[in-house]
C-alpha cells in the first residue's frame, strides 16, 4: 500500500463516497514489430486479415451497442461506426500490399496516421482521435491473439483507475465490478462522467497525481467533492465502504419542501431507457434523444420504422409528458446523409437543427413519425430541436411543427445567443429547455472532452447560472416554461440553485431522480432563491459549488 497521505483532487462529476482497492486499466499496447513480412508471403491474404479482424471488431462493438442501451449504446454505435471507417482500413491494406506490412503494423500506422490527420483538424475531431487509437488496439489484439483492451476483471469489487477511459470502455462499466471512478482525463461533460452518473458511480476526473495510485492501494473516493484520499483513515473507509441503500424510486412528485412544484422527468434514447425511468418513478421524459436509431446507417431511417420506434417509448408514459428532441446530429455525432466529412471545426459547425438547412426531408419525415405516434398515444407529446441560435430559427421551426399538428413545439438553449435573446425565441416557441453541456462549452470555450480545462466545464461556473437565470427571464416575459434536461440538472446539489433561478422542470438519468428528488423536498422555494443568489455571487465554480453545499446539510445526510 502507498504511504504518501497527500489528498490527490479533481473534479467530481459523479456523486457519493466509495471506498476500496485499485485495479488500474491495463497499459496500452506495445507498437507491433515494424519488421516486414518475409519474402514470398501472401500479400493478398495478408491485407485481408485486417479486413476481417475490422470486421470481427465492427460486430463485436455493434452487439455490445445492442445489448446497451441510452447513452452507452449510441457510445458503442459510435465506436463500431469508425471500426468500418474505410480510410483506416484501406490505408492499412496498402501498406500490406505496397510495403510488406505485417496486418497489426499497418493497423497501427494508419491509425496513427488518421489519428494525426483528426488532431490537426482540432475541436471534436480531435476527440475522434481517441475512437480511432482503441479501435486501433482492438484490431491489432484480434490479430496478434493478444486480450482486447478493457475493463480489468478481478473477483471483488475495486476503484478503476485509468489515464482515460476510451469511450467504448466508459460504455462497458458496471457497478456491480466498479466500485468508483479515478481518472487523470476527462472532465464533467465528457462521456466517462455521463456515463458514471447513469449508472450511479462516484468518479473524479482530472486528478493530478491519478498515475501515482496502484494496484492494491486502498483508496476513498468523494465523487462530490472530487477528492481521491489514498490510506485515508480506518474509519472514513468502513463508513464509505458500507453497503448504501438508497432509494431507486422516486416516491412522490417532485417539489420543494413548501409545496413549489417542480417536475422532475428522464433523458432516455430508447424504449428500454424508458421502461427503466418508468420505474424510476420519473414523471415524464424531458429528453427522447432519436440519434440512437440514425447512427450507423448511410440513410435515415424510414418513417414507419421510426414511428414503430417513438410508440415504445410514448407507451411507458400514458398521460404524462415527452419531450422529443429531433435528431442532433453533428459533432461528435456523425451521420454521413446529413453531415459533411470535412468541417474544421464541427462544434461550431452544421449540427443539430442547422442540417435540415440542406437536408429539410430528414427533419420532415423525423416530425412526420412523431405526430403520428402521437396521434396513437396518450401521452403528451412535445417537440424541440437542438443548436437553436436565433427568433428565425426558432419561429420556422415551429411553424415547421404545426404543419404536422405539433402544437407544442420548444427550442434547446445551448447557444449563449438563445440565452441571452429568450425572450425572441419564446415569441415563437411554446417551451425552452437548457442544455448545459453545449451551453457550458459554449460559454467558457471550453472541450468537455479536455482534462486541463475541466475546471472551465461546469455548470456551477456563475457565467453559465448567468444564462440560466437569463433564459428564464425570457420565459417569464414570455410566460413560458423553462427545464434544464443537461447534466447540472442531475446534480444534488445544484438542483435547487436551478429552481432558485425560475426553472420549472429538471430531466436526468433516472438514477438521479430520487436523490435530487430528496434535496428539493428539503429546501423551500425561498431558499432556493437564496442558494441562487450565493451561486451567482460566487466568483468561481468552486467557491458557488461550496457556498451551496455548505447551506444543504442533507447531502450528508444521503451520502452526496
Amino acid at each position: 500500500m502507498t504511504s504518501t497521505a497527500l489528498v490527490l483532487r479533481g473534479v467530481g462529476v459523479s456523486p457519493g463516497r466509495r471506498a476500496g482497492v485499485v485495479a488500474r486499466m491495463p497499459d496500452p499496447l506495445p507498437a507491433p514489430s515494424s519488421e516486414p513480412l518475409p519474402p514470398g508471403t501472401d500479400l493478398a491474404a495478408a491485407a485481408d486479415r485486417v479486413d476481417a479482424a475490422a470486421a470481427t471488431v465492427h460486430d463485436a462493438l455493434l452487439a455490445a451497442a445492442g445489448s446497451a442501451r441510452g447513452e452507452a449504446a449510441q457510445v458503442l454505435a459510435v465506436t463500431a461506426e469508425m471500426a468500418a471507417d474505410p480510410t483506416l482500413v484501406d490505408e492499412a491494406r496498402r501498406r500490406v500490399l505496397e510495403a510488406s506490412a505485417t496486418p497489426q503494423r499497418a493497423v497501427w500506422d494508419a491509425a496513427a496516421g488518421v489519428a494525426e490527420q483528426l488532431v490537426a483538424l482540432g475541436g471534436l475531431f480531435a476527440e475522434r482521435a481517441r475512437d480511432v487509437q482503441d479501435v486501433r488496439d482492438r484490431v491489432v489484439a484480434t490479430l496478434t491473439g493478444a486480450p482486447v483492451p478493457g475493463v480489468p476483471d478481478r473477483d471483488a469489487p475495486f476503484v478503476l483507475v485509468a489515464r482515460d477511459l476510451a469511450p467504448a470502455d466508459a460504455a462497458r462499466l458496471s457497478p456491480d465490478r466498479v466500485l468508483a471512478l479515478v481518472t487523470e482525463g476527462g472532465g464533467p461533460t465528457s462521456h466517462t462522467a455521463i456515463l458514471a452518473r447513469s449508472l450511479g458511480i462516484p468518479a473524479v476526473v482530472a486528478v493530478a497525481g491519478a498515475g501515482t495510485l496502484r494496484d492494491g492501494d486502498r483508496v476513498l473516493v468523494d465523487g462530490s467533492l472530487g477528492v481521491v484520499t489514498p490510506d485515508s483513515d480506518a474509519d472514513a473507509v468502513e463508513r464509505a465502504s458500507r453497503p448504501t441503500r438508497r432509494a431507486t424510486r422516486l416516491s412522490a412528485p417532485g417539489a420543494t419542501a413548501d409545496g413549489l412544484p417542480v417536475v422532475l422527468l428522464a433523458n432516455v434514447a430508447d424504449p428500454a431507457g424508458a421502461a427503466a425511468a418508468a420505474a424510476a418513478g420519473a414523471e415524464g421524459v424531458g429528453l427522447l434523444r432519436t440519434e440512437l436509431g440514425f447512427l450507423g446507417r448511410t440513410a435515415a431511417p424510414g418513417i414507419d420504422e421510426q414511428v414503430a420506434a417513438y410508440r415504445q417509448v410514448l407507451a411507458a408514459f400514458p398521460g404524462r409528458t415527452v419531450v422529443v428532441r429531433t435528431l442532433d446530429a453533428g459533432a461528435d455525432k456523425p451521420l454521413p446523409f446529413v453531415t459533411a466529412p470535412d468541417e474544421p471545426n464541427p462544434a461550431l459547425g452544421v449540427r443539430g437543427l442547422r442540417t435540415s438547412w440542406e437536408h429539410p426531408q430528414v427533419l420532415d419525415d423525423q416530425l412526420a413519425a412523431i405526430a403520428a405516434a402521437a396521434r396513437e398515444s396518450d401521452a403528451h407529446v412535445r417537440v424541440m430541436a437542438p443548436m437553436v441560435a436565433t427568433a428565425d430559427e426558432a419561429r420556422d421551426f415551429v411553424e415547421r411543427c404545426a404543419a404536422h399538428g405539433l402544437a407544442q413545439a420548444g427550442v434547446m438553449v445551448e447557444v449563449p445567443s438563445a440565452a441571452l435573446r429568450a425572450r425572441d425565441l419564446l415569441a415563437h416557441a411554446t417551451f425552452a429547455s437548457i442544455g448545459t453541456n453545449d451551453l457550458t462549452q459554449y460559454a467558457m470555450a471550453a472541450d468537455r472532452e479536455l482534462a486541463r480545462l475541466a475546471r472551465l466545464s461546469t455548470s456551477w461556473q456563475p457565467a453559465v447560472l448567468d444564462l440560466v437565470a437569463a433564459t428564464c427571464a425570457g420565459g417569464l416575459l414570455r410566460d413560458r416554461p423553462v427545464g434544464v434536461c443537461g447534466e447540472a440538472a442531475a446534480d444534488p446539489a445544484l438542483a435547487p440553485v436551478l429552481v432558485g433561478l425560475g426553472v420549472s422542470s429538471l430531466s436526468m438519468t433516472p438514477r438521479a431522480l430520487p436523490e435530487v428528488g430528496a434535496v428539493l423536498a428539503s429546501v423551500t422555494a425561498a431558499q432556493c432563491r437564496e442558494l441562487a443568489e450565493v451561486a451567482l455571487a460566487a466568483d468561481g465554480a468552486d467557491a458557488a459549488r461550496e457556498a451551496v453545499r455548505a447551506r444543504l446539510p442533507v447531502l450528508d445526510d444521503l451520502g452526496l
